[in-house]
């Protein structure tokens, strides 16, 4: 590896949470678009079904595949 273990851990988790912000609008639909009925004061904008545990997963995936390339170009740019 690369990296010392802190480093590692320091880029795979800034990948991840530029990952995280990059998946999160994607799918999203308002509760107005997706015609729901809304109680009284809510935010017609809010999301109907915001999908977090999906879209965490498709982030891990993504930021370990982005990390690996990382660490390799790493490896051999040495």
């Amino acid at each position: 590896m690369p990296f010392s273990l802190p480093l590692a851990a320091a880029i795979y988790l800034t990948i991840w949470w530029i990952v995280l912000f990059a998946v999160l609008p994607l799918g999203i639909r308002s509760s107005e678009e997706a015609e729901e009925e809304l109680p009284e004061g809510a935010d017609r904008g809010a999301p109907a079904s915001p999908d977090l545990l999906k879209k965490a997963a498709i982030t891990t995936v993504v930021s370990a595949v982005l990390f690996g390339l990382v660490a390799l170009f790493a490896k051999f740019a040495e």
